[in-house]
């Protein structure tokens, strides 16, 4: 119909993406969000990290992680105070149903194929040990667990890391387009230019734990 506006492009291709990343670092470095540039030495390849600490509730995990394994470490006391093993323990596991410390690693990728950003993350506890997908998942809040349970297999999957050759776990970007398109679209009407990197990274980061403030909504401009 002729004086249609054009739908808003869910796409954009990799200088507008670094761009983008740009001015969201810019904005995290004032703020000290923590977010990085990560470049791979000898390419001109790189993409934006942060790492977080979360605590949860320690039943969500299995046995084999976390402050569990402190419990059975107990025989190493000494003799001497061998008669408050069994108090301490119950201690130890009583608090740590309460709280373990997970340490989650997010990076943020430009997808050639799909010429838009994807969400990688790895996670793991304070000594190490990598969680499963279960785990993961698990962890995932309920509210947003609901939203996935069409298919949440499909959408959180495990990938080889495409720049480090590494086990991660990935948001599958097969959906980015259903949730980008309406908001794209909208900030279009409303003659609004917005940065793609927080439109998209405020929708799917708080999926898998990562929380994005709302200054960068607010003070994180659009690429010229």
């Amino acid at each position: 119909m002729a004086g249609e506006k054009n739908s808003a492009s869910c796409y954009l291709d990799e200088r507008t993406f670094r761009l983008c990343c740009q001015l969201f670092l810019q904005h995290s470095e004032t703020i000290q969000d923590g977010w990085s540039w990560e470049q791979i030495k000898g390419t001109d390849e790189g993409f934006m990290k942060k790492t977080v600490l979360t605590p949860v509730k320690s039943s969500l995990l299995h046995k084999q992680h976390g402050c569990f394994m402190q419990a059975e470490n107990m025989d190493l006391l000494t003799d001497d105070i061998q008669a408050n093993v069994e108090d301490e323990t119950a201690g130890v596991q009583a608090a740590c149903e309460i709280h373990a410390v997970l340490r989650y690693e997010y990076h943020v990728l430009y997808s050639c194929s799909y010429q838009i950003p994807v969400l990688y993350f790895r996670a793991s506890t304070l000594d190490g040990n990598p969680l499963s997908l279960e785990e993961v998942w698990s962890n995932v809040h309920p509210n947003y667990r609901q939203r996935l349970q069409q298919g949440p297999w499909d959408t959180l999957t495990q990938q080889e890391h495409p720049l480090l050759g590494q086990p991660f776990f990935m948001l599958h970007p097969c959906r980015t387009e259903e949730f980008m398109k309406p908001a794209l679209d909208l900030a279009q009407a409303e003659n609004k230019r917005v940065n793609y990197i927080v439109t998209w990274l405020s929708v799917v980061g708080p999926v898998v734990g990562l929380d994005v403030p709302l200054s960068y909504c607010t003070e994180v401009s659009a690429p010229d």
